[in-house]
């Protein structure tokens, strides 16, 4: 199965014809039901609709994964009002239920203690991993869904019951990356109805359906800090520790807000213009210092300090259940939307993984996700837990 299998329509509710009751619930009961995850965007409201044009008894749920504020970021309101016209458009029964509780629990405690430890991490691999693809993906077992289904960009194949993650036809939407962790027993019963499309063909239909969520922009960020500043918000919850930056040759040039707002490679908001006696030229996050309290920099873009060529990852989680081999060629993605990156693998025996990259890659950052791929699929991925700059031995990790 590649994306997802239309059944017979023996009923279509735009028929001339209505059926009796007795042959409807007949009908019915024969019908395969899916559970299309609805956050009330143009994506997830094409996927339902492709669902119920092939066949399906489709039921939409909606989840809320944060608790309301009152100070107009969070859209959760206004993207519930969306899903009930989209199921109002569609004809389908709407289910709403709050994972603001596990959310918190299993994604933001995470995500805090992270921050604490001066990595960067990815929530929105958690939030597959734990929320959509776990509290979410059981909740709708119960609801009585023969497979599970969203809007994610992305393709399934099963074969003999087990499941491989393809990447999606449109590369400039794909989101199998975010998909890596996410257990091969509920890929092997999720739908992804709009892996096989592009965005402007996603849009095309939603139009020509007349969805009313046709022209909704896409959402950005992470979705529990919506539009309001990343500063402000992680001030509620993680005091700022305020400290020196400095060269990397330890000269003084300023002061930071906090570590946790600042990631390799970060070139905005350093707020260093205009020093005296430094170059007219950018500056960098080159380290972050957590001993000291120091925010390092550079004003090479290429400083050896910010590019490596090897990294060591924490546990892998393998798609297939297991690696390929002990030692591996593969595709490498270090952040979303990078190309691959030709590297050799090595599963080292506690599971975590070395990885050799073909070229040097700059700014890899622990707490980010490290993807592999082989071709179309996506072997699985790991958190990446540290790094060899070019500029230090090759025996520092491992």
């Amino acid at each position: 199965m590649d994306g997802f299998t239309a059944i017979p329509r023996t009923w279509s509710r735009r028929a001339r014809a209505r059926p009796t009751q007795r042959q409807y619930n007949r009908v019915m009961s024969q019908r395969q039901r899916v559970v299309v995850g609805l956050s009330g965007g143009v994506d997830s409201a094409v996927a339902a609709a492709l669902l119920a044009d092939a066949g399906y008894d489709v039921h939409a749920l909606f989840m809320r994964n944060w608790d309301e504020d009152e100070d107009g970021y969070c859209t959760a309101a206004a993207d519930l009002q969306d899903a009930r016209r989209v199921c109002d458009e569609l004809g389908l029964p709407l289910h709403a239920v709050s994972f603001a509780a596990e959310y918190r629990e299993r994604v933001f405690a995470h995500f805090l203690d992270e921050l604490r430890a001066g990595r960067t991490p990815n929530p929105d691999v958690a939030c597959n991993r734990e929320i959509k693809f776990g509290v979410c993906f059981e909740h709708a077992r119960r609801l009585g869904a023969d497979w599970f289904a969203t809007g994610h960009y992305a393709r399934v194949e099963v074969v003999e019951g087990r499941a491989r993650l393809l990447r999606a036809a449109d590369p400039a939407k794909d989101q199998s990356y975010f998909l890596h962790t996410v257990p091969n027993a509920q890929l092997a019963r999720t739908l992804f109805p709009i892996g096989h499309l592009t965005k402007s063909e996603v849009r095309r239909i939603a139009h020509e359906r007349a969805l009313p969520v046709h022209d909704k922009r896409d959402s950005t960020g992470i979705c529990f800090i919506g539009e309001r500043p990343f500063a402000e918000f992680l001030a509620s919850y993680l005091p700022a520790q305020p400290g020196p930056i400095e060269t990397v040759d330890g000269r003084p040039v300023g002061r930071h807000r906090g570590l946790m707002y600042y990631t390799l490679g970060q070139r905005q908001g350093l707020r260093l213009g205009g020093l005296k006696g430094a170059e007219e030229a950018p500056w960098y996050v080159a380290a972050k210092d957590l001993g000291r309290n120091v925010l390092v920099v550079t004003q090479r873009s290429d400083d050896p300090r910010l590019t490596s060529r090897t990294f060591v990852t924490e546990a892998a989680h393998w798609i297939s259940g297991a690696p390929p081999a002990t030692e591996f060629r593969a595709g490498v993605k270090v952040r979303y939307r990078q190309a691959d990156q030709p590297c050799t693998v090595t599963v080292l025996p506690d599971g975590r993984c070395r990885v050799h990259t073909d070229a040097p890659q700059r700014a890899v950052t622990p707490g980010q996700s490290a993807v592999f791929y082989d071709r179309e699929a996506c072997l699985g991925g790991a958190v990446i837990h540290d790094t060899v700059p070019l500029a230090a031995p090759a025996a520092a990790v491992g």
